[in-house]
């Protein structure tokens, strides 16, 4: 565990949060910075960077906690939808190099984007370079 992971601080108490479920590998918390009301981070308790580093079995628990609490939070704040989301890299915009992923209540009316608005610009792919991507990562 790195020392200045502000998550890990989290998770060891060190840094209070206001936790709306815990088991034991998983966290969930508000976002400190929120896009929305309700905006919630679910952690896995053991540092892991990047969604590929999380062993299968704490991945299913992450994402289990993902699943159960994506309603409980729109309930919450009676929200028509929500962003499920996970920054991976810092390229992707990950701020904090802890895996986390991202529960964002969203309303028809909130000014907010799709998911598809996060990466800018559209490539312009032919459909072979889609096979050769899609081969590419059927094999990597």
């Amino acid at each position: 565990m790195p020392e200045d992971c502000v998550f890990c601080a989290i998770v060891d108490g060190d840094i209070p949060s206001r936790t709306v479920h815990e088991t034991d590998d998983v966290l969930a918390f508000l976002d400190a910075n929120p896009l929305a009301p309700g905006h919630t981070l679910v952690i896995p308790k053991e540092h892991h960077q990047h969604v590929g580093d999380l062993p299968a079995d704490l991945s299913r628990a992450v994402f289990d906690v993902v699943s159960e609490l994506t309603p409980r939070v729109q309930a919450a704040v009676e929200c028509d939808a929500a962003n499920v989301g996970i920054n991976d890299g810092e390229a992707a915009g990950q701020e904090v190099p802890h895996m986390h992923a991202h529960i964002i209540p969203r309303s028809a009316d909130d000014g907010g984007k799709p998911i598809h608005a996060v990466a800018g610009f559209r490539p312009d792919l032919t459909d072979e370079e889609l096979d050769e991507i899609a081969e590419d990562v059927r094999n990597a």
